[in-house]
């Protein structure tokens, strides 16, 4: 054999070596964020990635094409076309069209909500110690429509101005459309920083209700949600988990001062009781809060 054979050969023997492996990659979709400024996705795509990272089967995450707010999600996975996965915060509804893996991704810190309000309003709810303080002082609150926490709040008696796009709201808080953007305790600091020189974080009240997003699938792709499951298992068992959650969310969670606000616990009657459960995933108490 001339070395020339001798090289083709073992140019086709790797070449089928790596055909196995590259086909065996499985691409999943996950979505685009809703603007280029909307930073709200990169910790749970890098959390799916460290989950799928643990299955033992190779996965590459491709981002969707066209940004969708949480209701086109939930649309397009029900409908199996443009996304695989997304992360959306769980209610009975969702749940009843989606197939949900019940692990809360941030522990359910998006229902622990502080404020942002227009500088020179951070003493808004300084005098604002229950529900009913601050449904008497007719305080309004914005939130975008399809949201779960604008029915949490409406169903408790609670005063709510929507928008149907999530970037909306924050010029619709500078213009005096509404007067406090609740957010959850950890994503408020970037988006503060974002509209330094005309909003500030309120530094009195926390309103806690139980919430989370959850990673949900196409009710048919139950070996995804598997996978995902079992990696997100796996991550929380090594500690893998709380060292993303504490890379990004951290020293967010430390500036919030939570023990040092006056809580305003507000019971959640849509979200499933299935996941409250685990305690041990969830910052503070879900089981009692859950109607409370």
């Amino acid at each position: 054999m001339t070395l020339t054979h001798c090289v083709a050969a073992l140019l086709a023997s790797v070449a089928l070596g790596l055909a196995p492996s590259a086909r065996s990659v499985e691409v999943v979709r996950y979505p685009r964020p809703e603007s280029p400024m909307d930073r709200r996705l990169s910790y749970s795509r890098d959390l799916l990635q460290l989950a799928l990272s643990k299955t033992g089967t190779p996965y590459r995450i491709e981002q969707a094409q066209v940004p969708m707010n949480p209701e086109r999600l939930a649309i397009e996975l029900e409908a199996g076309r443009t996304i695989d996965v997304a992360a959306i915060p769980s209610t009975f509804e969702r749940e009843r069209h989606l197939l949900a893996v019940p692990i809360p991704l941030t522990k359910g810190l998006i229902g622990w909500r502080i404020g942002l309000v227009r500088k020179g309003d951070e003493n808004l709810l300084a005098n604002v110690h229950s529900l009913d303080d601050l449904k008497r002082i007719r305080i309004r609150i914005g939130q975008a429509q399809d949201w779960p926490d604008t029915f949490i709040l409406r169903e408790r008696g609670v005063e709510v101005v929507t928008a149907p796009r999530y970037e909306a709201l924050f010029p619709m808080l500078i213009n005096k459309r509404f007067d406090y953007f609740p957010r959850g305790a950890i994503e408020i600091w970037a988006e503060q920083e974002r509209f330094a020189d005309t909003l500030a974080v309120e530094p009195h009240v926390v309103i806690h209700y139980v919430n989370d997003a959850y990673f949900m699938v196409n009710r048919r792709n139950t070996r995804l949600a598997r996978a995902i499951g079992d990696g997100l298992e796996k991550a929380i068992a090594d500690g893998s988990f709380d060292k993303l959650f504490d890379t990004y969310y951290g020293e967010r969670l430390r500036k919030a001062r939570l023990d040092q606000r006056t809580v305003i616990e507000i019971g959640n009657p849509f979200i499933p009781a299935g996941p409250l459960k685990r305690p041990e995933l969830w910052f503070g108490t879900p089981q009692s809060a859950r109607h409370k």
